[in-house]
């Protein structure tokens, strides 16, 4: 192992002259090796020193002890007759010690890359563990001040929208994603502003989108010959949320076809009869609207009149708020495949289940098990009065896209009798099933043929609006790109945003996305 020399401790291009211990710092006094320096006016070389004096910049912690480096600068003469400089300052390049800088460049790349990863007051924390002085306002100045955009060419974009403030404020982020990193941060999602950076933009090939939102009509406007891209993720999603919006159409149907027109308050618990109390409430604001409806009452008068929210009044008009029980998303259903399989297995003990799902990792309360263990136990009884509780929309819709072995008996038997009942609602399961395997077969060719037969199911607002976006859906289908990534961009974002307490600006969060 060879000697460590005091030169190894200073960037390269300086020499040591001296090393003075103070009591909270060590003080590295140098000189520059190149004994000329070239004339910032005429460029030509200069040895005739004028005067010295002595630079202070912070540098990187040695020994657990903070760095300064005291620089002895030299002014030097220029003799080129016509050179309108006579006197200047060397200058030692932007990869030792840059004009007017406080920090060595290696100590400005440290610093920078601590903003990008933490921010600015968890940032100054971990440095002054580490001996690095700098305030969070710095940090955060260095970010910006070393952000430059990308300039690779773009011609693959993902874009979609973000939250400031959900509800209140969005912006909209743009993602390259061959390089698979964010190009842009745009102040707001309106289509002008989106459609302006696309138009400066014109080698742009492909942009990958949700169908939701003006960024299509903004991309049809700016890039006529790009190919859009339906985001794959969201077609699904939205095609399961139109069978289940079906599925809350039909619920009366439903509650007829499983004999339970009518249900026996008796049979009920606690917390279901709460649930059924407001639905008898709901049902009776439902029928004030329809009356109007009927009479050709507009929906701002319904509005004004009743008192309910435009959105309720459109929910009351749409049929979708016919449900006597609504659930929540349980800690257990993650859980519920082992569960049943312990179910089967013979453990009819809600403790013992509890503690088995302990071993799987299962981290909600033995009241959560329990009370999943007596309903079924009482679901296996499927007696005509336990057909009496008609399950949500929501749970309605899972059982029937559930495949039967994976159902318990009472399930089957409610599935079979709504099947019995409601042929147009397995035709819109079907239709939503088939949309799904054409996906994920990215067989387009039958997409022509479904939205035919989808034009004519309780799907059919979800089928026009594919008709609307076929080609950007027909792209999705058989294209490799997807909107995904930018997904995942806007997830990156949040935790940066959040990080700052929601309060960073959009250019110091753009130079955190972009620096990273």
């Amino acid at each position: 192992m060879g000697a460590l020399h005091l030169k190894s401790l200073v960037p390269a291009g300086l020499i040591v002259e001296s090393v003075v211990a103070e009591e909270t710092r060590t003080v590295v006094v140098t000189r520059a090796i190149t004994p000329s320096r070239p004339c910032p006016s005429c460029w030509l070389s200069s040895r005739r020193v004028h005067s010295r004096y002595r630079r202070t910049a912070a540098d990187l912690p040695a020994s657990g002890r903070m760095v300064s480096i005291e620089i002895v600068a030299r002014r030097f003469r220029c003799d080129v007759e016509g050179c309108k400089t006579r006197i200047f300052t060397e200058r030692f390049g932007d990869e030792i010690l840059p004009r007017s800088a406080r920090r060595t460049s290696r100590l400005e790349i440290i610093v920078h890359h601590l903003g990008l990863a933490l921010g600015g007051r968890p940032a100054e924390g971990f440095a002054r563990r580490l001996m690095l002085p700098v305030s969070k306002d710095t940090l955060l100045r260095v970010v910006r001040r070393r952000s430059v955009e990308p300039r690779d060419p773009l011609r693959v974009v993902g874009i979609d929208d973000w939250a400031f403030r959900r509800n209140h404020r969005y912006g909209t982020i743009v993602c390259n994603l061959e390089r698979r990193q964010v190009v842009a941060l745009l102040p707001d999602r309106e289509q002008a502003t989106t459609r302006a950076w696309l138009a400066a933009r014109p080698e742009i090939e492909i942009v990958a989108r949700d169908r939701g939102g003006g960024y299509g009509e903004a991309v049809a406007k700016a890039l006529p010959h790009a190919i859009q891209v339906a985001d794959r993720w969201h077609l699904m999603e939205n095609a399961s949320r139109a069978f289940l919006d079906a599925v809350r159409k039909s619920m009366r149907y439903i509650r007829r076809a499983i004999g339970a027109t009518t249900i026996d308050p008796d049979l009920l618990t606690a917390a279901e009869r709460l649930q059924y109390e407001g639905y008898l409430r709901r049902e009776d604001a439902n029928a004030a609207v329809m009356s109007l409806v009927r009479d050709g009452t507009a929906i701002k008068e319904i509005v004004r009149r009743t008192g309910l929210s435009r959105g309720t009044v459109r929910q009351i008009t749409r049929g979708l708020r016919h449900e006597v029980f609504r659930v929540r998303q349980s800690s257990l259903d993650l859980h519920l495949p082992r569960l049943e399989a312990f179910w089967c297995d013979g453990c009819r003990n809600g403790a013992e289940l509890w503690r088995r799902l302990q071993t799987e990792g299962f981290r909600g309360s033995l009241r959560v098990v329990g009370e999943w263990a007596t309903r079924r136990r009482r679901a296996e009884l499927a007696s005509d009065k336990q057909l009496q509780r008609v399950p949500s929309a929501r749970t309605i819709a899972r059982m029937m896209t559930t495949g039967r072995d994976h159902l318990s008996r009472s399930d089957t038997i409610t599935v079979a009798a709504i099947e019995a009942e409601l042929p147009t609602l397995v035709a819109a399961r079907d239709s939503i099933d088939g949309f799904h395997k054409m996906i994920r077969r990215k067989n387009a060719g039958d997409l022509r043929p479904w939205l035919r037969d989808a034009n004519g199911s309780l799907v059919a607002s979800f089928a026009n609006g594919i008709a609307k976006d076929e080609a950007a859906v027909r792209a999705a289908i058989t294209s490799q790109w997807s909107n995904g990534q930018t997904e995942g961009q806007v997830t990156r974002l949040k935790l940066v945003k959040r990080q700052m307490y929601g309060r960073a600006k959009i250019d110091l969060l753009q130079a955190r996305l972009m620096g990273a």
